[in-house]
């Protein structure tokens, strides 16, 4: 039978409104976002580019971006707990929330209280006001300098590593200045209470590009990572959710996008992975 153009567009508009619900399906959301019709995170909305709030005074940034995404693929609406960083993965060990969503670095510790689905990888690196950028040139010129980091941050624990390449080398110790948010850490720096800041190299970038010069990166990134949003230990619904929608936004684009509005690429993967011990970390 000869086709009409009406009957071939007819047919494909029937075609994709009975493959949408399909779609939404194939997202194995939890019991939680079910019923509540939520998908609901903890965030700090303070570590730009990830999450903050903008001029209008809305959350936004790159995990906010793609949990927005992760959440109308389950046709639900995101609803952010705001809550310190520090806080959250004891939140999600005590069974307070399901989903921390902070771009975790992947380590070890963290491994022995929860599980990750990643969706970045990145390092530490070092950045500092433009007058100091010729002392901090390498990660071991950190040795014995006074520098900011954000408490229980992916460069706390790297700072912790780089004392025993210090103590290696007859090196002092870093001397670590911890403060709560990231913006404490990097006025420490401008304000020249420390030398130096290490931070991931994702958001130490992002504040490169926005700081008019006042920082700058010194030194290529080290002990490189995944980043990932974190689920209670054995949670593997929720994992299994977070994978399926992540593998989603990966392929039909819109996890490209956002990477790139937020000069992010190069630190983009091809597929979200869960990890849940740390033996998959030396794989």
């Amino acid at each position: 039978m000869l086709k009409t153009k009406s009957s071939v567009i007819l047919a494909i508009g029937v075609a994709a409104a009975l493959a949408a619900p399909v779609l939404a399906q194939e997202i194995p959301a939890i019991k939680d976002v079910a019923t509540t019709g939520k998908f609901t995170i903890a965030s700090s909305l303070s570590y730009a580019p990830f999450e903050f709030i903008d001029e209008q005074g809305k959350p936004t940034g790159v995990d906010i971006e793609l949990a927005t995404e992760v959440a109308k693929l389950m046709e639900a609406e995101l609803d952010i707990v705001t809550m310190p960083f520090a806080s959250q993965i004891p939140s999600l060990a005590a069974g307070r929330i399901k989903v921390a969503w902070a771009s975790f670095s992947v380590t070890e510790e963290r491994l022995k209280q929860v599980d990750f689905v990643t969706f970045l990888q990145a390092g530490s690196v070092i950045s500092t006001k433009p007058e100091l950028k010729d002392k901090f040139t390498s990660r071991t010129s950190l040795c014995g300098a006074k520098v900011a980091i954000q408490t229980g941050s992916a460069a706390d624990l790297a700072a912790d590593k780089l004392n025993s390449e210090c103590a290696a080398h007859g090196l002092p110790a870093v001397q670590k200045s911890l403060f709560p948010e990231q913006k404490d850490a990097i006025q420490a720096v401008l304000s020249g209470r420390v030398e130096a800041q290490l931070d991931d190299s994702t958001s130490s970038g992002y504040y490169e590009a926005v700081s008019g010069g006042k920082l700058v990166i010194t030194s290529e990134s080290f002990y490189p990572t995944p980043l990932g949003v974190a689920v209670a230990k054995g949670d593997t619904a929720t994992a299994s959710m977070l994978e399926a929608a992540l593998e989603r936004i990966m392929a039909n684009g819109t996890y490209a996008a956002v990477l790139q509005k937020y000069h992010l690429t190069a630190s983009g993967i091809s597929k979200p992975v869960k990890y849940t011990a740390a033996s998959q970390l030396s794989q």
